[in-house]
């Protein structure tokens, strides 16, 4: 497994690897692309296209059918720290 020194990517980038880091060390495996949707709030489509664009930019590695196996490419210490996402929630303000 090759670490990617020295690698560019976009802030949102930077948070889907952020995520990926984060969710991994807590759940002890990769998160899936539901799980992605889920907590930054986007459409299937969008979350699939992120995950590609990572792996073209060998940012991720993923086995061809197989779920949840993204695995980072990149040093712990160059992913950014994760930031909050904004709760939307169904519940009326009191």
């Amino acid at each position: 497994m090759s670490i990617v020194s020295n690698t560019k990517f976009t802030e949102l980038q930077g948070q889907y690897l952020a995520f990926t880091y984060c969710y991994s060390v807590i759940n002890r495996r990769s998160p899936a692309e539901a799980d992605f949707q889920s907590f930054f709030g986007v459409t299937p489509p969008t979350v699939h296209r992120m995950v590609v664009e990572l792996e073209r930019r060998g940012l991720i590695r993923r086995t061809p059918r197989q779920a949840r196996s993204i695995e980072l490419c990149v040093a712990a210490d160059e992913i950014p720290r994760l930031l909050p996402q904004s709760i939307v929630s169904s519940v009326a303000r009191y």
